[in-house]
């Protein structure tokens, strides 16, 4: 039997992403018809992404799962149209790209790069010697796919690493903690803290001017997160008041960043342009094709969003 699999997500994508995931298809032992242009009432899958056309699912009344290219679900989960089952990506590609991205930036940080690369005039300056990684407290907020992959990572870089969730959590080697109280206690004294956590109505503007000065002064701040997590003049007025020393950022509440958005001239932000972890089209058509499969065979699909926790 041949399913039919609507590819909808911006036309470029689909140069990205067809030969891809015909080839994991192939790998998986599924006869596909994948296609941009399938008659709704025919449409068995729908590989999809936020910013493509497809907004209105009700006339895609056979549909048996709505299958994400996006880690983020927050612009699609509360779509009254989408009745179908939608599962966001997690694919080791992902994963792997966020973890670089973090441990690239928090060594950064952690080894004072930017005063080598940016501050030679000539004078040689010798005394300043960065702590190890262990005695250089990191906190990450949000312990999915993502923040466990970096949290590792940077545990087997050395450091003395916390983690925070909504729920609790146990991974080796890392500090976990959860809840409200538990959100207080990784960001005290936290030095470098990194954010990875879902947008919910709970998490928008967690991190405010309360939620910096918890952290230890003259911390570092990285958000691959979301933008929103973030209360952007709150963040603005520590950095100027010292209370955090610089803030790297992929992701804005408005993107792209606009050219007269304060971020692009602080000297204590750099804006990198949502380029911490880009899904990889090869790993990501495997875990299309792993779902379809588990569909097809009647097995419980990945990764399924929860729609209550907006995640």
């Amino acid at each position: 039997m041949t399913v039919n699999v609507l590819f909808a997500a911006q036309p470029p994508r689909w140069d990205d992403y067809h030969k891809p995931l015909k080839d994991a298809f192939v790998q998986a032992g599924i006869e596909a018809n994948l296609s941009r242009d399938i008659p709704p009432d025919e449409v068995d899958y729908i590989v999809y992404a936020p910013n493509g056309p497809l907004s209105d699912f009700t006339p895609y009344t056979r549909c048996k799962a709505v299958l994400g290219l996006w880690a983020g679900v927050e612009d699609i989960v509360k779509n009254e149209t989408l009745t179908q089952p939608m599962c966001r990506m997690v694919d080791s590609g992902l994963e792997r790209g966020m973890m670089e991205w973090v441990t690239g930036h928090t060594l950064r940080h952690h080894l004072s790069i930017d005063q080598h690369i940016h501050g030679q005039d000539g004078v040689w300056r010798p005394g300043h010697v960065p702590p190890l990684a262990a005695d250089r407290p990191v906190t990450i907020l949000g312990l999915g796919a993502l923040g466990r992959a970096c949290a590792q990572g940077l545990v087997s870089l050395g450091f003395n690493v916390t983690g925070w969730s909504r729920t609790p959590k146990s991974i080796p080697g890392i500090r976990c903690l959860s809840g409200d109280s538990g959100l207080t206690a990784a960001l005290s004294g936290a030095e470098i803290v990194v954010l990875l956590l879902p947008l919910t109505p709970s998490t928008d503007s967690l991190m405010d001017a309360s939620r910096f000065a918890a952290m230890a002064r003259g911390s570092y701040l990285l958000n691959p997160g979301r933008g929103a997590l973030i209360n952007d003049d709150d963040l603005i007025a520590a950095l100027d008041a010292g209370q955090l020393e610089h803030a790297t950022l992929d992701v804005f509440r408005i993107e792209p960043l606009p050219a007269d958005h304060p971020f692009w001239a602080h000297p204590k932000i750099t804006v990198t342009p949502h380029i911490a972890s880009e899904t990889r089209p090869p790993t990501a058509s495997r875990v299309i094709a792993e779902n379809i499969r588990r569909s097809e065979a009647g097995q419980p699909l990945l990764h399924l969003v929860d729609r209550a926790q907006g995640y």
